[in-house]
């Protein structure tokens, strides 16, 4: 069985992946707050995660992998959004829902097994809260309750924290009712227009951590193995739900490995209102640029690093797709064509990019790979190429190629053309065996100007035309 590596958060070092029970692997990602549409940063632990889903359902077998992602669709974001507007909290809830399935579904995401939302699990939370306070984690005050974190030695381990520091650096309620400032909101009384539940301290609706530790309990258990979402809720939304959990089910723990992924950033900077560099998956796809494109770009990066997001990587990247589905129409890459493979025994994994993936989910080693395979000349050689891209979520519907107008050299590019890139390539690789470096820049720069893109990996060149691609240049031999 493949061996699966992951960085563990909690552990802070990369460690191998043996779940609890292979029968039954249970992951969580923190879902979404829904009010509003879902920016580009938002679809980065997503698409993580669907990765790490996909992979998971690979060597475990798609009917033993549990995957629940919620919905938050209680909080003073959306009720600040029904106030604004008039609009009923429920109506808003739904429609960004189905907002959000929208945008996910385009960029290949597959729907997890639940997604379950904070409103159905009132109960639940009621029930955990009551058991932290028979014992001694949790104080009720002025129609709140709070949970008390000197009372669990461990509060802080996750992000690797003190509490002085933790205290020193995050911005804190200040309220006359907490034993102390770090002390966090398990329930909160509920006014006129606010939504509201009945409970033993009076009418009101949950804190935002309680949720994600009562509906991960509801459906995978006291202990299960993976959880995660981006490094902006390691502390203290993370934090919370360990601390949490571990006193209310002390004879768990919780989740094993804690997976989080790095922010997102635009043209070098942060995404953000205020520089103008903000906007949402929606924005992306309502300018024509593909889900496959969005989720090529997110994923060349490894998620424990920052991803830039620019222009030039998304002309890359849908260069190199209309590429790579050239090859697939071209080779008549269909669901026939699979079945047919399939009975052949060879629709699977290439085992490198397998490898590659399965180390802590490395998805541009696993993209290095592809390109190596789209080298294959029958269907038969880019069967493990065609498996790999739909591994990665990058083929979303095999009926329908995307991007069909191209062959093996590149979109739009006559067969005279890729025939003299291939001539050049060629060139250079015998001036770099002959050491003339003067001579294999030289090519390099006639390639260059040309708009031809060139990825060296493991001793081969691939290319794919660019943007700014010109076959006129290609005649500077």
């Amino acid at each position: 069985m493949t061996t699966i590596r992951l960085h563990n958060t909690k552990t802070r070092r990369k460690e191998e992946f043996i779940p609890r029970d292979a029968s039954r692997v249970g992951l969580y990602l923190c879902g979404p707050t829904v009010y509003d549409r879902a920016h580009l940063g938002n679809a980065r632990p997503v698409l993580v995660f669907d990765v790490l889903f996909r992979l998971l359902r690979q060597v475990y077998g798609s009917d033993h992998v549990t995957y629940v992602r919620n919905f938050t669709d209680v909080d003073d974001k959306i009720n600040a959004r029904a106030a604004e507007t008039g609009r009923a909290i429920g109506d808003i809830t739904a429609e960004t829902i189905r907002w959000y399935h929208d945008d996910m579904d385009a960029l290949g995401a597959l729907r997890p097994t639940h997604e379950p939302c904070a409103t159905d699990f009132i109960p639940e939370m009621i029930t955990m809260i009551e058991t932290l306070i028979d014992r001694g984690h949790a104080y009720a005050a002025e129609g709140h309750v709070l949970f008390a974190v000197e009372s669990f030695a461990d509060y802080g381990q996750l992000s690797g924290r003190s509490l002085d520091d933790m205290i020193a650096g995050a911005r804190v309620e200040v309220a006359p009712y907490k034993r102390n400032p770090m002390d966090f909101v398990l329930w909160k009384p509920s006014g006129d227009g606010q939504p509201g539940w009945t409970s033993p301290w009076g009418y009101g609706r949950p804190g935002w951590h309680i949720e994600c530790s009562a509906m991960s309990k509801a459906l995978l258990g006291d202990t299960f193995d993976i959880h995660g979402g981006g490094n902006d809720l390691m502390f203290p939304h993370h934090e919370n739900e360990v601390a949490q959990s571990c006193c209310a089910n002390p004879e768990g723990d919780f989740a094993q490995v804690w997976l989080h992924n790095e922010m997102l950033q635009v043209e070098g900077k942060k995404m953000s209102k205020s520089l103008g560099n903000f906007f949402t998956v929606r924005d992306l796809l309502d300018q024509g640029i593909s889900g496959e494109v969005i989720r090529l770009v997110m994923l060349g990066t490894h998620y424990g690093k920052p991803m830039d997001w620019t222009e030039k990587r998304r002309d890359d990247a849908d260069a190199t797709l209309r590429r790579w589905y050239g090859i697939l129409a071209g080779h008549g890459f269909s669901p026939a064509l699979i079945a047919a493979l399939k009975a052949d025994g060879l629709w699977k994994p290439d085992a490198e990019f397998i490898g590659v993936l399965a180390n802590d989910l490395n998805t541009s080693g696993a993209i290095a790979r592809l390109h190596v395979l789209s080298k294959g000349k029958t269907p038969a050689q880019l069967a493990g190429f065609a498996h790999g891209l739909d591994m990665l979520g990058l083929v979303p519907d095999w009926a329908h190629l995307p991007h069909l107008d191209g062959g093996e050299g590149g979109a739009g590019v006559s067969d005279d053309a890729a025939a003299k890139v291939d001539a050049l390539l060629a060139r250079r690789a015998q001036a770099r065996q002959d050491k003339d470096w003067d001579a294999a820049d030289q090519v390099r720069d006639i390639l260059t100007a040309a708009g031809v893109l060139v990825t060296d990996v493991g001793g081969q060149a691939t290319w794919t035309p660019g943007p700014a691609f010109d076959a006129a240049k290609l005649e500077d031999l």
